[in-house]
């Protein structure tokens, strides 16, 4: 079975639409039209799992790429060790955020949670990509979109994960990444999350999309998010529906990105270890 059959399977069929079901505290799609309020408040630490964290990493790496030290984040599900053999979702974060934020946002600790619920384990990377945008800068020698293509998968296999399997993971400005990503890199991602990405009709992300052909994509939205209509046109855009299209209640803020957490991240766990033949 391919890998975009697997998740269409596991998900309910292809195109599975969540609507209002942002509160759901399992965070799983399936049977997803139950409607909810959100809550939290506007604490995102509501939407934090009491789960412990694995092994997280730190480190300062020197990138070429960008021209600069960064810093490298990684985060291993907890009773896993130094996550040897693991396959990676890497984590693109957005233009508010740096790498060093990712553990306070409470990533490692979602990630141990998905695992003890079932979902297959995996290993969170994520690099400082500054404010491009993920992408080049034509004024600089900055360019973060070339340190994931040709950097992170050396830092990746220096530390024993699986460079081979890998996802992405972005919200807003690191949706936009994360998509963009899937498109230019030679070896299909095996799939991409996008929260909120931050996307326009026209952009590089809509006329390159036939690039996304063999990409299992997830994007979620909040119904009160300005990005909405811009991310409901990337759906209808894309040359094969999106895996999962959730619009929920919420705006473009972690509140609403932590209450989506779960439902990616099993959406990502199961697209890693889903077969990748076609």
């Amino acid at each position: 079975m391919s890998r975009r059959n697997f998740l269409a399977a596991g998900l309910g069929g292809a195109g599975v639409v969540a609507l209002g079901a942002a509160g759901v505290a399992s965070g799983v799609l399936p049977g997803g039209g139950v409607v909810r309020r959100l809550g939290g408040g506007s604490n995102p630490q509501a939407f934090v799992p009491d789960a412990p964290e694995g092994r997280v990493g730190l480190e300062r790496v020197y990138s070429a790429a960008r021209g600069r030290e960064v810093g490298l984040f990684t985060a291993v599900p907890a009773g896993h060790g130094f996550g040897a053999g693991l396959p990676v979702c890497l984590v693109l974060h957005g233009a508010s955020a740096t790498a060093a934020d990712f553990r306070p946002f409470g990533l490692p600790r979602f990630l141990t949670a998905a695992v003890r619920s079932g979902v297959p384990p995996f290993v969170l990377a994520g690099a400082d990509g500054g404010l491009l945008r993920w992408e080049p800068d034509p004024a600089s020698d900055d360019d973060p979109q070339r340190m994931l293509l040709e950097e992170m998968p050396q830092w990746l296999s220096e530390r024993g994960f699986d460079a081979q399997r890998v996802a992405a993971w972005g919200w807003s400005m690191g949706g936009y990444g994360a998509l963009r990503l899937a498109e230019v890199r030679r070896q299909p991602l095996r799939a991409v999350a996008a929260f909120s990405p931050a996307v326009a009709e026209g952009d590089p992300v809509f006329t390159a999309s036939a690039e996304l052909a063999d990409t299992p994509i997830g994007l979620w939205c909040g119904l009160d998010d300005r990005l909405l209509p811009a991310v409901r046109a990337l759906a209808a855009a894309l040359p094969v529906p999106p895996a999962v299209r959730s619009y929920g209640e919420g705006a473009h803020t972690r509140v609403y990105w932590n209450s989506v957490t779960p439902a990616a991240f099993r959406f990502i766990g199961e697209a890693l270890t889903a077969s990748s033949e076609t």
